[in-house]
């Protein structure tokens, strides 16, 4: 078994708390992401998984042991790292095989381990090439292969794609959700990027100020936010948020609406006129720009869609999220 188990985790840092009091339980092959915005503590959470980063209290358990004081290298995990952190001397044989050379284990089993990644990464080509001889996507599943080839119970990845550009970051998105689909093996992965989270986790786990503000699928993620920041974080653009007074048709009391940007002109009973500040076409759909009252929103709509100065909103009220206007909560 490989879930990992994480019971009143905190972490402190000069008397402020970067990680507080997180509970989560990832199941045995079970692909979870950890999302949210740069300092938010996924980093941080991940490295305490790895025992790179003490925990001032909680405990963690990788399968039925409890490993808060277990040196890294004796959790059986793999750290996949956003700079690939690999050696510029070696070849790639030479970087994949390298952990295994430092746990002795003999050439033979090193040999076919490192071919087996090879092919599994599609790597076989390269494996006598530097590092500096090859593409960015390239140095990236060398990184992988280096984590495969300890035949770990959990990999750990911090976000690996970064520094990747767009296109390559799509196909490597691609390359490792089929890489946990053969390895059958627990995937923690980091990242700040939504579409990554929404398009690979199995679960995704929404960060913010070192607490879980939502873990679930992502649909549920996206179409059941449960607060302001989940609703906000995930979406682009992200959902508009609206004083009730605009709709007078709303009856509830101390609320804010929040409302999806494709769900703003769809021939709903809410009708409202606003002034188009910025236009932007996008392929296949544009995106208008405007403001209710003192709040900045949008609509997402067909690049065909005649939008002039103004732009009629019509809002189906089954549409409408609600919530608290003071704790952000759902309601």
């Amino acid at each position: 078994m490989s879930n990992v188990i994480l019971r009143n985790v905190t972490k402190i840092y000069d008397k402020k708390k970067v990680i507080d009091n997180i509970d989560l339980n990832i199941n045995d092959k079970e692909f979870v992401v950890l999302v949210g915005a740069s300092g938010c503590g996924k980093s941080t959470l991940l490295r305490m998984i790895a025992g790179l980063e003490d925990i001032t209290s909680g405990e963690i358990y990788i399968g039925d042991k409890k490993v808060n004081d277990v040196h890294p290298k004796d959790r059986d995990i793999a750290f996949v790292f956003q700079s690939y952190a690999l050696y510029p001397h070696m070849t790639v044989r030479e970087n994949i095989a390298f952990g295994l050379k430092m746990r002795k284990i003999d050439k033979a089993t090193i040999e076919k381990k490192v071919q087996e990644a090879a092919e599994i990464l599609d790597l076989g080509e390269y494996l006598d090439r530097k590092p500096k001889q090859l593409s960015g996507g390239q140095r990236q599943r060398v990184a992988l292969g280096r984590a495969i080839v300890r035949n770990p119970k959990v990999f750990l990845m911090d976000e690996p794609l970064s520094n990747l550009d767009a296109k390559l970051r799509v196909q490597m998105r691609s390359e490792i959700k089929k890489l946990h689909e053969k390895l059958q093996t627990t995937f923690i992965y980091v990242t700040h990027d939504q579409t990554e989270a929404l398009t690979m986790g199995d679960r995704v786990v929404v960060l913010d100020k070192g607490k879980i503000q939502q873990a679930a699928n992502p649909e549920e993620i996206y179409n059941n936010p449960s607060n302001t920041f989940v609703a906000g974080f995930v979406g682009s653009p992200q959902m508009n948020f609206i004083n009730s007074e605009h709709f007078p048709n709303i009856s509830k009391e101390n609320v804010i609406l929040g409302i999806r940007p494709e769900k703003m002109v769809t021939g709903g009973d809410l009708k409202l006129t606003v002034d188009v500040e910025i236009t932007e076409l996008l392929g296949s759909e544009k995106i208008a720009y405007f403001n209710i009252g003192d709040k900045k929103c949008s609509a997402k709509l067909s690049a065909d869609y005649d939008i002039g100065k103004t732009l009629k909103l019509s809002i189906n009220p089954t549409d409408i999220y609600y919530f608290d206007k003071e704790t952000g909560t759902r309601v």
